[in-house]
């Protein structure tokens, strides 16, 4: 995940409509795999990995560049391992949420990971969606692109793996976003675009993300995240 939208959010992050409705979207696409042992890479705090903590998921490892030391920690006693890089391991979910839009070879970082896990493990990534949504923002966080949904699920293939499915999310605060990013287009000043929100407007947000959650796995249309589900076989 992002790390600078941690920093912005910080003790928040876990009440924030985005992030909360985000969490759910990523419980429904995995929940009937059961994962038990989570490989989250760019995991920053783990935000991810510990909403998997709460159920069957029974151990993380948590891999980002941005560690400045190796850790140790329990979460409602589970072991939860931070570390800056891996070897092989016997995970079965890897979680790349919001990494692959952030590096050069997207499939070849899928491909060093796809190495490190056995066979039927899965991987969900999610990616920021469609290139036109381009603003500030993506600059801020050092974006090196958007994508579609049959783009991002390219990408799985490529690295060796077999898309399970895909969808979009948010998509009912999509058209709001497109216009509001659209007006603007023409100002790429580095700025982030999310903001700390009163209890009001994240109620609202989240409730509309949630009445979306059910049609969730069909939606092919347009959100502001691309989901994807892959095996590696």
């Amino acid at each position: 995940m992002d790390l600078k939208e941690e920093d912005i959010l910080g003790s928040d992050i876990g009440r924030h409509w985005y992030y909360r409705s985000k969490a759910a979207a990523l419980r429904s696409m995995v929940s009937a795999l059961k994962p038990r042992r989570l490989l989250d890479v760019g995991a920053g705090s783990g935000f991810f990995s510990r909403h998997l903590l709460d159920g069957d998921a029974q151990s993380a490892l948590c891999v980002d560049l941005g560690y400045e030391r190796d850790r140790d920690e329990t979460v409602r006693g589970k072991p939860v391992l931070y570390r800056r890089d891996c070897g092989v391991t016997d995970c079965d979910l890897v979680l790349m949420m919001d990494v692959l839009e952030h590096v050069d070879d997207d499939a070849g970082l899928v491909r060093h990971y796809a190495e490190k896990v056995p066979a039927g493990a899965h991987f969900l990534v999610t990616v920021p969606a469609f290139r036109l949504l381009w603003s500030g923002h993506d600059v801020f966080l050092e974006h090196k692109r958007r994508y579609r949904l049959a783009e991002i699920e390219k990408t799985m293939s490529d690295a060796g793996l077999e898309v399970v499915k895909g969808a979009y999310y948010f998509g009912l605060v999509f058209p709001l976003a497109a216009a509001v990013r659209l007006a603007t287009r023409g100002d790429a000043q580095p700025r982030s675009s999310l903001k700390k929100h009163g209890a009001l407007t994240n109620s609202v947000l989240t409730a509309a993300c949630a009445f979306e959650l059910p049609l969730f796995a069909m939606n092919r249309l347009a959100g502001l995240s691309a989901f994807v589900l892959a095996r590696k076989p």
